[in-house]
Protein backbone atom coordinates (compact mmCIF):
# COMPACT_ATOMS: atom_id res chain seq x y z
CA UNK A 1 0.00 0.00 0.00
CA UNK A 2 0.96 3.31 -0.97
CA UNK A 3 1.80 5.95 1.79
CA UNK A 4 2.60 9.46 2.95
CA UNK A 5 5.34 10.65 5.63
CA UNK A 6 5.57 13.54 6.47
CA UNK A 7 8.48 15.30 9.27
CA UNK A 8 8.12 17.81 11.47
CA UNK A 9 9.95 19.81 13.65
CA UNK A 10 8.86 23.26 15.49
CA UNK A 11 9.36 25.89 18.48
CA UNK A 12 6.97 23.51 21.43
CA UNK A 13 3.87 24.98 21.33
CA UNK A 14 0.24 23.63 22.75
CA UNK A 15 -2.36 22.35 20.62
CA UNK A 16 0.01 21.01 17.92
CA UNK A 17 -1.27 17.57 17.84
CA UNK A 18 -4.64 18.73 17.24
CA UNK A 19 -3.85 21.45 14.50
CA UNK A 20 -1.49 19.18 12.69
CA UNK A 21 -3.47 16.11 12.54
CA UNK A 22 -6.38 18.38 12.17
CA UNK A 23 -5.37 19.65 8.98
CA UNK A 24 -4.65 16.13 7.58
CA UNK A 25 -8.29 15.17 8.68
CA UNK A 26 -9.56 18.15 7.20
CA UNK A 27 -8.15 16.83 3.33
CA UNK A 28 -9.77 13.34 4.29
CA UNK A 29 -5.96 11.71 4.49
CA UNK A 30 -6.49 8.67 7.03
CA UNK A 31 -3.49 8.66 9.66
CA UNK A 32 -1.78 5.33 9.65
CA UNK A 33 0.62 6.33 12.47
CA UNK A 34 1.66 9.20 14.11
CA UNK A 35 4.93 9.31 16.54
CA UNK A 36 5.97 12.48 17.97
CA UNK A 37 8.39 13.63 20.70
CA UNK A 38 8.99 16.82 22.69
CA UNK A 39 12.90 17.91 23.36
CA UNK A 40 11.92 19.84 26.81
CA UNK A 41 15.47 21.30 27.33
CA UNK A 42 15.23 23.09 24.29
CA UNK A 43 11.56 23.41 23.74
CA UNK A 44 11.40 21.75 20.26
CA UNK A 45 8.79 19.42 19.12
CA UNK A 46 9.14 16.68 16.75
CA UNK A 47 6.36 14.47 14.76
CA UNK A 48 6.43 11.56 12.36
CA UNK A 49 3.13 11.54 9.95
CA UNK A 50 2.05 8.29 8.11
CA UNK A 51 -0.86 8.89 6.04
CA UNK A 52 -2.73 6.54 3.70
CA UNK A 53 -2.39 7.51 -0.18
CA UNK A 54 -5.84 8.80 -1.64
CA UNK A 55 -6.40 10.13 -4.64
CA UNK A 56 -8.37 13.77 -3.70
CA UNK A 57 -5.26 15.76 -4.19
CA UNK A 58 -2.16 15.26 -5.98
CA UNK A 59 1.32 15.63 -4.30
CA UNK A 60 1.81 18.73 -5.53
CA UNK A 61 -1.38 20.46 -4.74
CA UNK A 62 -0.66 18.15 -1.13
CA UNK A 63 2.89 20.15 -0.45
CA UNK A 64 1.37 23.28 -1.60
CA UNK A 65 -1.66 23.14 1.05
CA UNK A 66 0.46 21.96 3.54
CA UNK A 67 3.15 24.65 3.13
CA UNK A 68 0.13 27.31 3.90
CA UNK A 69 -0.41 25.60 6.82
CA UNK A 70 2.54 25.32 8.10
CA UNK A 71 3.99 28.83 7.97
CA UNK A 72 1.30 30.12 10.24
CA UNK A 73 3.01 27.43 13.18
CA UNK A 74 6.57 27.88 11.55
CA UNK A 75 7.14 24.21 10.91
CA UNK A 76 10.00 22.83 9.22
CA UNK A 77 9.00 20.01 7.22
CA UNK A 78 9.63 17.70 4.35
CA UNK A 79 7.82 14.78 2.96
CA UNK A 80 8.08 11.55 1.02
CA UNK A 81 6.10 8.77 -0.78
CA UNK A 82 6.37 5.51 -0.04
CA UNK A 83 5.91 4.26 -3.84
CA UNK A 84 9.57 5.99 -4.50
CA UNK A 85 12.18 4.29 -3.15
CA UNK A 86 15.56 6.25 -2.34
CA UNK A 87 17.89 6.12 -4.40
CA UNK A 88 21.04 5.20 -2.69
CA UNK A 89 24.79 5.47 -4.15
CA UNK A 90 27.70 3.34 -2.37
CA UNK A 91 31.21 4.74 -1.79
CA UNK A 92 33.59 1.90 -1.44
CA UNK A 93 37.11 0.93 -1.45
CA UNK A 94 38.47 -2.32 -0.52
CA UNK A 95 36.23 -3.60 2.15
CA UNK A 96 33.34 -6.05 1.14
CA UNK A 97 31.39 -6.57 4.31
CA UNK A 98 28.96 -3.18 4.83
CA UNK A 99 28.35 -2.72 0.80
CA UNK A 100 27.54 -6.49 0.41
CA UNK A 101 25.48 -6.76 3.56
CA UNK A 102 23.80 -3.30 2.06
CA UNK A 103 23.25 -4.64 -1.64
CA UNK A 104 22.12 -8.28 -0.11
CA UNK A 105 19.72 -6.68 2.24
CA UNK A 106 17.94 -4.88 -1.03
CA UNK A 107 18.09 -7.63 -2.87
CA UNK A 108 16.16 -9.69 -0.25
CA UNK A 109 13.86 -6.57 0.18
CA UNK A 110 15.01 -5.60 3.77
CA UNK A 111 15.91 -2.27 2.61
CA UNK A 112 13.27 -0.30 0.62
CA UNK A 113 15.74 1.67 -1.71
CA UNK A 114 17.57 1.32 -4.59
CA UNK A 115 20.97 0.80 -4.99
CA UNK A 116 21.66 1.62 -8.77
CA UNK A 117 25.33 2.79 -8.76
CA UNK A 118 28.27 1.69 -7.29
CA UNK A 119 31.89 4.05 -7.06
CA UNK A 120 34.84 2.94 -5.68
CA UNK A 121 38.52 4.70 -5.39
CA UNK A 122 39.82 1.17 -5.68
CA UNK A 123 38.70 -1.67 -8.27
CA UNK A 124 38.78 -4.09 -5.63
CA UNK A 125 34.92 -4.04 -5.49
CA UNK A 126 33.97 -4.27 -9.34
CA UNK A 127 33.70 -7.94 -9.08
CA UNK A 128 31.18 -7.68 -6.08
CA UNK A 129 29.14 -5.02 -7.79
CA UNK A 130 28.78 -7.65 -11.11
CA UNK A 131 27.81 -10.09 -8.73
CA UNK A 132 24.37 -7.94 -8.13
CA UNK A 133 24.40 -6.44 -11.62
CA UNK A 134 25.44 -3.17 -10.64
CA UNK A 135 27.31 -0.65 -12.41
CA UNK A 136 30.68 0.43 -10.80
CA UNK A 137 33.00 3.41 -11.66
CA UNK A 138 36.82 2.74 -10.82
CA UNK A 139 37.46 6.41 -9.55
CA UNK A 140 41.26 6.65 -7.96
CA UNK A 141 42.07 9.82 -5.93
CA UNK A 142 45.22 10.96 -4.77
CA UNK A 143 45.90 14.35 -3.01
CA UNK A 144 46.69 16.43 -6.38
CA UNK A 145 43.23 14.85 -8.17
CA UNK A 146 40.93 15.27 -5.25
CA UNK A 147 38.81 17.58 -6.41
CA UNK A 148 38.80 16.76 -9.83
CA UNK A 149 37.70 12.90 -8.40
CA UNK A 150 34.48 14.35 -6.62
CA UNK A 151 33.76 16.34 -9.58
CA UNK A 152 33.29 12.87 -11.01
CA UNK A 153 31.62 11.60 -7.97
CA UNK A 154 29.26 14.28 -7.93
CA UNK A 155 28.77 14.04 -11.57
CA UNK A 156 27.20 10.81 -11.30
CA UNK A 157 25.37 11.22 -8.50
CA UNK A 158 23.56 13.82 -10.66
CA UNK A 159 23.09 11.22 -13.35
CA UNK A 160 21.79 8.57 -11.43
CA UNK A 161 19.37 11.05 -9.17
CA UNK A 162 20.97 9.76 -6.23
CA UNK A 163 19.33 10.54 -3.07
CA UNK A 164 21.53 9.18 -0.21
CA UNK A 165 25.32 8.76 -0.48
CA UNK A 166 26.72 6.20 2.19
CA UNK A 167 30.32 5.31 2.93
CA UNK A 168 30.27 1.86 3.17
CA UNK A 169 33.87 1.77 4.29
CA UNK A 170 34.71 4.44 2.15
CA UNK A 171 38.04 5.34 3.63
CA UNK A 172 38.44 8.54 2.22
CA UNK A 173 37.64 12.00 3.66
CA UNK A 174 35.40 14.50 1.96
CA UNK A 175 35.85 17.80 1.09
CA UNK A 176 33.94 20.33 3.10
CA UNK A 177 32.57 21.57 -0.28
CA UNK A 178 31.39 18.28 -0.96
CA UNK A 179 29.73 17.29 2.21
CA UNK A 180 27.85 20.68 2.53
CA UNK A 181 26.48 20.23 -1.06
CA UNK A 182 24.78 16.66 1.03
CA UNK A 183 23.86 17.81 4.21
CA UNK A 184 22.04 15.29 5.60
CA UNK A 185 22.15 13.40 2.58
CA UNK A 186 25.86 11.02 3.20
CA UNK A 187 25.87 8.19 6.02
CA UNK A 188 29.36 7.24 7.36
CA UNK A 189 30.09 4.15 9.32
CA UNK A 190 32.82 4.42 12.04
CA UNK A 191 34.36 1.45 13.53
CA UNK A 192 34.12 2.53 16.90
CA UNK A 193 31.62 3.37 19.41
CA UNK A 194 32.67 7.62 19.13
CA UNK A 195 34.47 8.85 20.50
CA UNK A 196 37.11 5.93 20.27
CA UNK A 197 40.28 4.80 18.75
CA UNK A 198 41.68 7.17 15.92
CA UNK A 199 43.99 6.63 13.06
CA UNK A 200 45.36 3.23 11.42
CA UNK A 201 44.96 0.05 13.02
CA UNK A 202 41.80 0.48 15.69
CA UNK A 203 41.06 -2.95 16.38
CA UNK A 204 45.04 -3.70 17.20
CA UNK A 205 45.07 -0.27 19.09
CA UNK A 206 41.80 -1.47 21.05
CA UNK A 207 43.98 -4.42 21.62
CA UNK A 208 46.78 -3.11 22.63
CA UNK A 209 44.53 -1.01 25.25
CA UNK A 210 42.65 -4.15 26.88
CA UNK A 211 39.36 -3.36 25.79
CA UNK A 212 36.38 -4.99 26.90
CA UNK A 213 33.94 -3.61 24.83
CA UNK A 214 34.51 -2.90 21.06
CA UNK A 215 31.53 -1.29 18.75
CA UNK A 216 30.29 0.71 15.60
CA UNK A 217 29.11 4.09 15.05
CA UNK A 218 26.62 5.38 11.98
CA UNK A 219 26.52 9.05 11.63
CA UNK A 220 25.87 11.64 9.11
CA UNK A 221 28.83 13.16 7.44
CA UNK A 222 29.58 16.97 8.60
CA UNK A 223 33.09 18.81 7.97
CA UNK A 224 34.03 17.65 11.07
CA UNK A 225 35.55 14.49 11.01
CA UNK A 226 33.56 11.83 12.84
CA UNK A 227 31.21 14.37 14.78
CA UNK A 228 28.50 14.12 12.76
CA UNK A 229 24.91 13.65 14.03
CA UNK A 230 24.80 10.23 15.31
CA UNK A 231 22.40 7.69 13.96
CA UNK A 232 22.57 4.17 15.16
CA UNK A 233 25.66 2.54 17.87
CA UNK A 234 25.94 -0.73 19.04
CA UNK A 235 28.49 -2.90 20.93
CA UNK A 236 29.88 -6.00 21.92
CA UNK A 237 31.91 -7.06 24.95
CA UNK A 238 34.69 -9.03 24.24
CA UNK A 239 37.43 -10.99 26.33
CA UNK A 240 40.81 -10.81 27.39
CA UNK A 241 41.60 -13.57 25.14
CA UNK A 242 40.43 -12.13 22.25
CA UNK A 243 42.61 -11.38 19.00
CA UNK A 244 42.95 -8.75 17.04
CA UNK A 245 41.67 -11.15 14.35
CA UNK A 246 38.66 -11.89 16.67
CA UNK A 247 37.78 -7.86 17.34
CA UNK A 248 38.04 -7.58 13.34
CA UNK A 249 35.38 -10.25 12.80
CA UNK A 250 33.45 -8.92 15.71
CA UNK A 251 33.45 -5.50 14.79
CA UNK A 252 32.66 -6.46 11.20
CA UNK A 253 29.26 -7.80 12.08
CA UNK A 254 28.67 -4.88 14.17
CA UNK A 255 29.99 -2.41 11.00
CA UNK A 256 27.34 -4.77 9.22
CA UNK A 257 24.37 -4.10 11.39
CA UNK A 258 24.42 -0.42 12.66
CA UNK A 259 25.04 0.92 8.91
CA UNK A 260 21.75 -0.68 7.82
CA UNK A 261 20.27 0.15 10.96
CA UNK A 262 21.14 3.59 10.02
CA UNK A 263 20.41 3.14 6.16
CA UNK A 264 17.25 1.62 6.58
CA UNK A 265 15.70 4.54 9.06
CA UNK A 266 16.98 7.01 6.65
CA UNK A 267 15.14 5.56 3.82
CA UNK A 268 11.85 4.98 5.54
CA UNK A 269 12.19 8.71 6.35
CA UNK A 270 12.66 8.80 10.19
CA UNK A 271 14.99 10.18 11.09
CA UNK A 272 14.94 14.19 11.98
CA UNK A 273 18.62 16.00 12.25
CA UNK A 274 18.42 18.71 15.45
CA UNK A 275 21.39 20.42 15.43
CA UNK A 276 24.11 17.84 16.82
CA UNK A 277 21.64 15.10 17.45
CA UNK A 278 19.07 13.09 15.38
CA UNK A 279 15.68 12.45 16.34
CA UNK A 280 15.20 8.66 15.38
CA UNK A 281 11.37 7.44 14.78
CA UNK A 282 10.82 3.79 15.79
CA UNK A 283 11.19 1.30 12.87
CA UNK A 284 8.09 -0.71 11.30
CA UNK A 285 5.74 1.72 10.98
Amino acid sequence: MSSIVFLIQCTDQKGLVAKITGFFAGHDYNILHCQQYTDVQNSQYFMRVKLEEHSGLDHTELEQQFDIFAESLNLIWSVRYTDKPYRVALLVTRASHCPYDLLLRELEGELKCDIPVIIGNHNDLAEMAGQFNKPFYHLPITKDTKPQQEAEIKALLTEYKIDLVVMARYMQILSAQFVAEYAGRIINIHHGFLPAFQGAKPYHQAYDRGVKIIGATSHYATVDLDEGPIIEQDVERVMHDSSPEDLIMIGKDIERLVLARAVKAHTEHRIIISGRRTIVFSEGV
